[in-house]
């Protein structure tokens, strides 16, 4: 059984419909990238897929082992392994960033306690120790820990901020948008070892990006899916998005975003 199934899904923003019949299966283990020009639905599939208040969905469904989450709040969907990276992070004054991860993850044990890579920290201390290994791993210092959730954060910051709490909640798919976007090289390459890191625990990863640079430093890529028009029209492998690179989507008879 499928573990994500998106089927025919059409989804609208105030009455102007942005999805229109799309399909996407995701396994866990599995690496899909998702690419394509601005306003085609990229993150709009993410934001529904998460169950953002403003996206309607139309018709069709969002599935989990089989399962509609359809009218599942966002913390319920949550709580089956699904994680977002948002393009835009927002900044929460007054939510402790250590604070909001422990009480994300311990939240997470809950529902995913058959998952037999997931560890249970008994102490605060403990749980630092955890999270302070998975600073290093993006290049945050650990004086993060006692900020509030993003608050003065640069755009770098708040990206590597992203997959830092993606590999400490440890979800089984995670949705990344836009984890390049106002990156240096670096960085880019920081991000993208984050993601090889969940990528090792097996879990499901999907990348929206416009660029090929950040999947050419990932582990292992599995599918590329071009999404135009808000629905898939062409799906390949990893050689596809360094198509897209060179050509841009031109060639495909969509309009090129560059």
């Amino acid at each position: 059984m499928t573990f994500l199934e998106v089927k025919d899904l059409h989804v609208s923003i105030d009455g102007k419909e942005i999805l229109s019949g799309l399909n996407l299966s995701v396994e866990k283990g599995e690496v899909h990238a998702i690419m394509g020009p601005n306003g085609s639905g990229k993150s709009t599939l993410a934001n529904a897929i998460l169950g953002h208040p403003k996206y309607s969905v139309d018709s069709g469904d969002i599935l989990v082992k089989g399962e509609t989450i359809i009218k599942m709040p966002t913390d319920q969907r949550a709580r089956k392994g699904l994680f977002l990276g948002f393009q835009y992070p927002t900044e929460i004054s007054g939510v402790g960033y250590s604070h909001f991860l422990r009480n994300a993850y311990n939240t997470l044990n809950k529902s995913l306690s058959e998952q037999q890579n997931r560890e249970v920290f008994l102490t605060v201390r403990e749980f630092h120790e955890y999270v302070k290994k998975n600073l290093d791993a993006v290049g945050l210092d650990p004086s993060f820990l006692s900020r509030y959730l993003n608050e003065g954060f640069s755009g770098g910051e708040k990206k590597r901020s992203e997959v830092m709490q993606m590999l400490v909640l440890k979800p089984n798919i995670a949705i990344l948008d836009e984890p390049d976007s106002g990156l240096d090289i670096d960085a880019i390459k920081a991000v993208a070892e984050a993601i090889n890191k969940l990528i090792e625990t097996g879990a499901g990863i999907i990348v929206i990006t416009h660029y090929a640079r950040i999947l050419r430093y990932l582990a292992k890529l599995d599918h590329v899916h071009v999404v135009a028009k808000g629905k898939v029209i062409k799906s390949g492998v990893k050689e596809l998005s360094e198509e897209l690179e060179a050509k841009g989507y031109g060639w495909l008879g969509i309009e090129d975003d560059k």
